[in-house]
């Protein structure tokens, strides 16, 4: 039985409706498992092996969910919060069903890729210090960001607390009394992009996240929008520790 589930409740983990509703679309005799039409709702059936059909509709198992996610600004990476809107609050009715959680988070100010997913043990990897996932950023910047300060960020930065940050990679897209820079870093400390511009004396006004480990933000997403990750890039995700070259 270890690697079975209850058919309502699994019918309704992937929203083919509530308890209730399978039970009864089971009443009507809707519901089959490998072409035998079932007549217990409570009955235990192995997804992985087995074809199940309800309402004219093939049940598509996944042990594990991935989505990808544009957070918009305003929005915090949660799963509740009495007050403020999370990104678990935007996903449509067919994810919403799954217990997914951020696998990381961005500040409620900050727009672009967030992972989304019930498979902890990806989220962990993914979060462990030891790692060192890359995670590509794009900026607005107030201030003329420098080569100097692209030397001084490939050394690490000493933040206002007194860490001084593994080494990242800057790029300058364009220098002025705006900037606008991408940045590949290593790990993810509080508000660090933010405080390592602080850091040399600059604001950061927009902050986007663009990339995890080989995974790149779909750029058709608007923000708030989000879809599942093919299996080519959970792969990408699985693959050889986060580290990438994009530039």
């Amino acid at each position: 039985m270890k690697n079975t589930l209850r058919l309502d409740r699994l019918l309704a983990n992937f929203g083919f409706g509530s308890r209730n509703e399978i039970k009864k679309m089971v009443r009507n005799g809707l519901v089959t498992v490998d072409g035998t039409v079932v007549s217990d709702a409570s009955i235990h059936v192995d997804p992985e092996k087995s074809i199940i059909v309800a309402n004219g509709k093939t049940l598509n198992y996944r042990k594990f969910i991935y989505v990808m996610m544009n957070k918009p600004a305003g929005v915090i990476s949660a799963t509740y919060d009495a007050r403020l809107k999370t990104v678990t609050d935007l996903l449509p009715d067919e994810l919403a069903c799954f217990e997914l959680f951020p696998a990381g988070r961005l500040d409620i100010d900050t727009e672009g890729l967030i992972l989304l997913t019930n498979d902890g043990q990806l989220a962990h990897n993914l979060l462990s210090p030891k790692k060192h996932v890359a995670k590509r950023y794009y900026a607005l910047v107030s201030g003329q960001v420098t080569e100097e300060d692209a030397a001084a960020f490939s050394e690490g930065v000493v933040l206002d607390d007194g860490y001084k940050t593994m080494p990242a990679e800057l790029v300058i897209i364009r220098s002025g009394l705006r900037s606008e820079i991408e940045l590949i870093l290593h790990e993810g400390k509080f508000h660090q992009v933010k405080r390592m511009f602080e850091a040399v004396g600059k604001k950061v006004l927009y902050l986007k996240r663009l990339q995890i480990a080989g995974l790149m933000l779909d750029e058709t997403l608007a923000p708030g929008q989000c879809r599942e990750l093919t299996p080519e890039e959970v792969g990408l995700l699985r693959g050889d520790g986060g580290q990438f070259s994009p530039f």
